[in-house]
């Protein structure tokens, strides 16, 4: 139902609740299935940084979606047929909680019974997502990256400046506006930040790990730049130290399964790193947990930051016109 409702909705605003509504209710699900990581995941960036990044698109382009002079019949053939396809593949997998499904049989004994002993983590999920599976990871790690720099790519961001003072006076009034969002917002933002390096550091032994620490630390950094401007925000976080973070930590990543590749073993095989390999496997996976926390923090502030940027610039340029049409 609620996709048929984005489907019909015409109110972009509207749509975006509605998917951020979507998103919060698929972290309940995920929750009633014992998937506490997907369900941490799911709502943070689902129906939190998703939410917020729509928005700013928004301001950018309109709040309507503008009627449609086409006949998308050829688009509407093309997802029948898809649909009709993924259907009929869904026939040939195993029912849902099939004890003899082979993921049952083979994949998962494996991980049950010998997580604890290879990896030595009480988070199964992390051990799967960081050491048995670390180079898919990565390379979702890597578009996560190539995500950021195609957005910078696409809008062409520049570091917003810092003296204008158009945009002083603009903050001014802002702060006379949302005064009490200013003072509840200064008290929450350490303790945001200290939740997000709690998940990014607890990850080993409860939900968390660097994907969902690196969302909850760039959902503050996103809510004070709104409350405070984004030329307050470059003053502390510029646009290059934000890119450079970003690269540095997908380095941080791929320096770890060379460091690995040079001992003489396998890709992220983290036993090499030290002489006790469970010891091994806990610096491996700090490492890469953080790696993918500071990419992932620093282009979803980058991503923000590109829109926003972009968006004051359009309005800066919009200004300026009226101002020579009225004069």
């Amino acid at each position: 139902m609620v996709a048929i409702a984005i489907v019909r909705v015409e109110d972009l605003f509207v749509v975006t609740m509605l998917l951020s509504i979507y998103g919060l209710l698929s972290a309940s699900f995920f929750v009633a299935m014992d998937a506490v990581d997907v369900a941490f995941t799911e709502a943070a960036v689902g129906a939190g940084i998703s939410t917020l990044l729509m928005l700013v698109v928004i301001s950018m382009t309109g709040r309507s979606e503008k009627p449609t002079r086409h006949k998308p019949y050829i688009a509407l053939l093309v997802v029948t047929t898809t649909a009709c396809m993924l259907f009929y593949g869904t026939a040939d997998l195993p029912h849902f909680a099939a004890v003899d499904a082979p993921i049952h049989q083979h994949v998962a004994p494996r991980y049950i019974n010998d997580s604890m002993t290879e990896i030595g983590i009480p988070n199964m999920v992390t051990s799967v997502l960081a050491s048995y599976r670390a180079f898919d990871t990565f390379g979702e790690v890597v578009v996560i990256f190539t995500a950021g720099i195609g957005v910078l790519a696409l809008l062409d961001a520049t570091r917003p400046t810092v003296d204008n003072h158009r945009e002083r006076l603009a903050d001014n009034s802002m702060h006379e506006r949302h005064l009490v969002l200013r003072i509840v917002t200064k008290i929450l933002f350490p303790f945001m930040l200290l939740f997000a390096l709690y998940v990014q550091f607890h990850g080993d032994f409860g939900p968390g790990g660097g994907f969902q620490a690196g969302v909850i630390f760039a959902a503050a950094i996103i809510l004070y730049t709104m409350l405070f401007g984004l030329h307050r925000t470059a003053i502390v976080i510029s646009q290059s130290l934000v890119q450079l973070v970003a690269a540095v930590g997908v380095l941080l990543y791929g320096s770890v399964g060379v460091a690995t590749l040079l001992s003489g073993g396998n890709f992220f095989d983290y036993n090499l790193l030290f002489n006790d390999p469970i010891a091994g496997q806990h610096l491996g996976i700090l490492l890469i947990e953080l790696g993918v926390g500071c990419t992932v923090a620093a282009v979803m502030i980058m991503i923000f930051f590109s829109f926003s940027g972009h968006l004051e610039r359009q309005q800066h340029c919009n200004r300026s016109t009226n101002k020579r049409e009225s004069s």
